[in-house]
């Protein structure tokens, strides 16, 4: 089949790209390069010219005096020259229900014409969009991504793009999206639970994983644990990062001899990989019910990740071993369990090991890109 993959976020259509070639199809990825992390797409939407030096200030000052930013019509005109290439597959699928972050106008115009000229356009539900947001605001969890800015309005600056998606316009963006797909499939059990019983829906299907490029890697402990936090500044308070920094300053306090601390900020995705690669603990997210996908390809290394391990997730996927440590947002908890690592460097190994045999059971990239196929031809 011809298979236009629309957006990408954290390499999940790239490797849900190359499980599909795998399988013998063709697919091509048009999108933007999601910001700072720089991800490989076929077609580049992202606005170049304005961001130059001159040209960004010329954007800045339109901005601040009419609100308009001139950069999403150059995604749009970008889309436009190329438009001959977004034409006739069999399988569209948008990677979220506003894939091109530009406005709801912009999203629009383009997805109009998605819609009218393929046969089949399938809605990831991944990243933020009007459903997952509504039900968290609507929810009695007891805390999730939107937490720190409900308990502490002075961190909207932090949560502005989020709190978009709720606005009138991506309402209405999100209502015609979902009038002319065909299927929405939910990528995490956070998103599962977010979209459960809804029209449209199809069961969860699991983010991809190159197995072949994150190889197994058994740790060795020779008498220092690396723990790596990667922060996402944009995301610092919906992530965690706040939370995960001051407990790893009170577990540095605590085993100066015994640890070494990684502690990165917004670079690019390659660059990411690299810093993470000797480390023995990841630090992802403290507000989520699944792992994100740098938390995946990091358990597919053997690592101990810190991120989403409810017992609903648990549940779902029928886990009976440790593959990994459920973080929330209470420090206290947080330095107990990364202290009872530290304490326990046996427990690092066996939970690494456990952590690649999850991913090669759900997450292979050849097995999950055929269980799209069958869903999307189903």
């Amino acid at each position: 089949m011809r298979i236009l993959l629309l957006g990408e976020y954290s390499n999940f259509h790239n490797t849900l790209k190359a499980g599909l070639e795998k399988n013998g199809h063709s697919v091509l990825l048009m999108g933007r390069k999601d910001g700072f992390k720089n991800y490989a797409v076929d077609i580049d939407l992202e606005p170049v010219l304005f961001s130059k030096f001159l040209f960004r200030k010329v954007k800045n000052v339109l901005f601040l005096l009419f609100n308009f930013d001139i950069a999403n019509f150059e995604v749009f005109y970008n889309f436009y020259k190329n438009r001959h290439q977004f034409k006739d597959f069999e399988i569209v699928q948008l990677i979220n229900e506003f894939p091109f972050k530009t406005t709801p106008f912009w999203d629009k115009k383009i997805l109009k014409f998605v819609f009218k000229h393929n046969k089949k356009v399938i809605l990831s539900a991944c990243g933020d969009d009007v459903t997952y947001l509504t039900y968290l605001i609507n929810s009695d969890l007891p805390h999730h991504v939107l937490t720190p800015f409900l308990n502490n309005k002075k961190l909207k600056p932090y949560f502005r793009h989020s709190l978009n998606y709720l606005k009138p316009s991506s309402k209405k963006l999100s209502e015609f999206v979902k009038t002319y797909i065909t299927y929405i499939i939910p990528a995490d059990f956070d998103y599962e639970m977010a979209y459960q019983n809804l029209p449209k829906v199809k069961p969860l299907i699991p983010f991809p994983i190159n197995l072949e490029k994150n190889k197994f890697k058994p740790l060795k402990i020779n008498g220092t644990i690396k723990v790596f936090h990667g922060i996402n500044r944009s995301n610092y308070y919906k992530k965690g990062n706040d939370v995960f920094v001051q407990a790893l300053e009170q577990v540095q306090e605590k085993y100066s001899h015994n640890i070494e601390i990684i502690q990165v900020e917004n670079i690019p995705y390659k660059d990411y990989i690299k810093l993470y690669n000797e480390s023995h603990i990841l630090l992802d997210q403290a507000y989520a019910y699944d792992q994100g996908y740098n938390a995946l390809e990091a358990m597919a290394q053997g690592k101990v990740v810190f991120s989403g391990f409810s017992d609903g997730f648990k549940s779902h996927y029928d886990i009976t071993k440790n593959i990994g440590i459920h973080a929330t947002p209470d420090v206290e908890e947080l330095v107990k369990n990364l202290s009872w690592l530290i304490e326990n460097p046996k427990e690092i190994i066996k939970i690494g090991k456990n952590a690649r045999a999850y991913i090669e059971t759900y997450h292979d990239y050849e097995k999950v890109a055929k269980t799209y196929l069958n869903t999307w031809n189903s």
